[in-house]
């Protein structure tokens, strides 16, 4: 399948598999797989429906809960649509499991920042430069 939604073929017709996907959303026997809805809870945060992609993504997390860019991609939605207590348990989960995962570090930084408390994430946010590579100023 192609990740190009509106993928077209070299003689300007449109793909295939855009069909094949678009119709399979109306058989009436189609259950939506977890990479269903993944796909689908990214064309939302891509569109910037940031709650509703969270809710998605959070059912998805629930059936795969171990997958490290799904859980970072749920904390980025709680923290755009301003959920931070759950973006904030989200990263932490990550960071628990991934003690390197740079963005996770970032993200829980900035998340803390966000949420008024600037001296808890600095750490985090010094971490998260030192797995980047960069010299931090503290």
């Amino acid at each position: 399948m192609s990740d190009n939604f509106n993928a077209y073929q070299p003689n300007g017709e449109v793909a295939e598999d855009r069909w094949v996907t678009a119709t399979r959303l109306f058989d009436a026997g189609h259950v939506e797989t977890a990479a269903d809805k993944w796909e689908r809870a990214q064309l939302l945060f891509a569109s910037k429906d940031y709650t509703r992609a969270a809710q998605l993504l959070a059912e998805v997390v629930e059936e795969v809960p171990f997958q490290t860019d799904l859980c970072l991609l749920l904390a980025r939605a709680y923290y755009h649509s301003a959920q931070l207590a759950k973006a904030e348990a989200q990263l932490r989960a990550i960071v628990d499991r991934d003690p390197v995962e740079h963005y996770a570090h970032l993200l829980l930084g900035r998340t803390l920042e966000r949420h008024g408390r600037p001296e808890e994430a600095a750490p985090w946010l010094r971490l998260a430069a030192a797995f980047g590579g960069e010299l931090a100023d503290v």
